[in-house]
């Protein structure tokens, strides 16, 4: 098995057309990433991810650890909890975090989910 190693994840432009979000609430925010490890039967993975701005509905269905690298977004849970990020935040999102998230500037992010 190789393992994964990314000198800077900031110069990855392999990335894989992932689509465009499908709650949205405004705008289209538009994915794409790079998958870097997929663990058996699909329960972890890791990768790179970015997205356009827009707003839409978020549910995390699994826990999920991110380091946003670029951009800046706001995530607002259902209970009014604010997390706003910007470049070098790291944020845990645990399984079943609910809320919405508005990108207003295109953010990459590595994340790892279990």
């Amino acid at each position: 098995m190789t393992t994964p190693v990314l000198k800077n994840p900031l110069d990855v432009t392999d990335l894989v057309d992932w689509g465009v979000i499908p709650t949205m609430i405004e705008g289209q925010s538009h994915t794409s990433g790079k998958l870097l490890h997929k663990g058996p039967e699909g329960r972890s993975e890791c990768g790179i991810w970015v997205c356009t701005p827009g707003k839409w509905v978020c549910h995390v269905t699994r826990d999920e650890f991110c380091h946003f690298l670029s951009g800046r977004c706001t995530y607002v849970h259902d209970n009014g909890e604010v997390i706003e990020i910007e470049p070098d935040t790291a944020a845990f999102f645990p399984q079943d975090w609910k809320g919405v998230c508005t990108v207003h500037e295109t953010v990459r992010k590595v994340y790892m989910i279990r």
